[in-house]
């Protein structure tokens, strides 16, 4: 790793200066997010939704940084829903949604092209509608006229750092339809919140490297191309996520896989040029002459929920580092699942955005973003 980077990382000055708009603070308010999101879903007006009657099936539909909300719905209630959790990254709706249907619309900003299409059309084909996102926006005035719902929430200075405000909503939602069960009094929220803002604690600018697990990831991940696999229940959301993290907060490549599906793909990269050694290759021989200094890391974000899912995440660990691949293991904790989710997307968003900081990037600009979205909308 950059001497450079290292002296950034454990200078909370420069990590100020080189973080204008203030990432690492907005990651920061999670647990917050958590609970202010919680009464505004608990203050709105939830009556057209009519959820005494079960939906035949929830489309979540949102892009990015908001879209990743869906997933995580979809996760924490795949083991005891009888209603399938579908996420719609695009235009419009598929051609099965009908009027039997919820439809959740989420854009942290309310105006995002996409998520606008997915309301419209729902309220067209009569599905009952939710949107999630800024007040007063183009959402909120579009669900509020077609007799929908709209839970008002405040994002924090981009979507990606805004999940937890947009997630909690749909998690309350899912409760009241029977889908979910979030502990007595939604305890599992207020764990998650508490948990969120330990992390938050452990990970602050001004804790050094050697006790600052966000810190210590990011280091661990300079110079490579992360591999994410995610085991369990929730691993794999929390794997796409981290992947999605990366790429925007540090502008680096990552890579997202769940378990067991990524053994019978992904892996074989653990043998490719990326790779610390390929099959039979010397591993311990010196590098420093290698053309390209970029190498594979895996990381491995254990929700160990079963034998299974502990005997993968082990065979992989032990696979790569006999390939010379470095492994990082991030695991779960926690009594309730979304506690279990945040105990993991909790520091890897802090690695992500320190990542970002280490390697000379503020985290917060997205101008490839900006640049498709104007040139698409110059072609209308």
């Amino acid at each position: 790793m950059p001497a450079v980077a290292l002296d950034r990382l454990d200078d909370p000055a420069a990590l100020e200066k080189l973080d204008a708009s203030g990432m690492l603070r907005a990651v920061a308010t999670s647990g917050s997010q958590v609970r202010a999101s919680l009464a505004a879903a608990e203050e709105a007006s939830l009556a057209p939704l009519s959820l005494d009657s079960r939906p035949r099936a929830i489309v979540v539909a949102g892009m990015g940084g908001s879209g990743v909300s869906g997933d995580v719905l979809a996760a924490l209630s795949a083991a005891k829903s009888p209603v399938p959790v579908v996420v719609h990254r695009g235009y419009g709706l598929p051609g099965w949604v009908g009027a039997a249907d919820l439809v959740m619309t989420v854009s942290c900003s309310g105006t995002t092209a996409e998520t606008l299409s997915s309301a419209v059309e729902a309220a067209r084909r009569g599905t009952r509608l939710l949107g999630v996102g800024a007040e007063g926006s183009p959402l909120d005035l579009h669900c509020r006229s077609e007799h929908g719902a709209f839970i008002p929430v405040v994002g924090q200075l981009a979507p990606r750092a805004s999940m937890w405000a947009l997630v909690v909503p749909l998690l309350v939602i899912a409760e009241r339809a029977g889908l979910l069960d979030l502990g007595p009094g939604r305890a599992d929220l207020e764990a998650a919140a508490t948990r969120l803002e330990s992390i938050a604690s452990a990970c602050r600018p001004d804790l050094e490297s050697f006790v600052n697990p966000g810190k210590s990831l990011a280091a661990e991940l300079v110079d490579t191309l992360p591999m994410f696999w995610g085991s369990g229940e929730l691993g794999p959301v929390a794997a796409l996520r981290a992947a999605s993290q990366v790429m925007e907060n540090a502008k680096a490549p990552a890579l997202a896989g769940a378990l067991p599906e990524a053994h019978h793909n992904q892996s074989v990269s653990l043998d490719g040029s990326l790779a610390g050694a390929v099959s039979g290759d010397d591993i311990f021989r010196d590098r420093v002459e290698d053309p390209d200094p970029l190498r594979l890391r895996l990381v491995l974000l254990r929700d160990d929920d079963g034998a299974f899912a502990t005997a993968r995440a082990d065979a992989s660990e032990e696979v790569a580092s006999a390939r010379g691949v470095g492994v990082t293991v991030v695991r779960a904790e926690g009594s309730s699942a979304f506690e279990r989710l945040a105990s993991i997307v909790g520091v890897v968003d802090f690695a992500s955005v320190y990542l970002g900081l280490a390697t000379g990037f503020d985290p917060t600009p997205i101008a490839p973003i900006d640049e498709l979205k104007a040139r698409l909308e110059s072609r209308d």
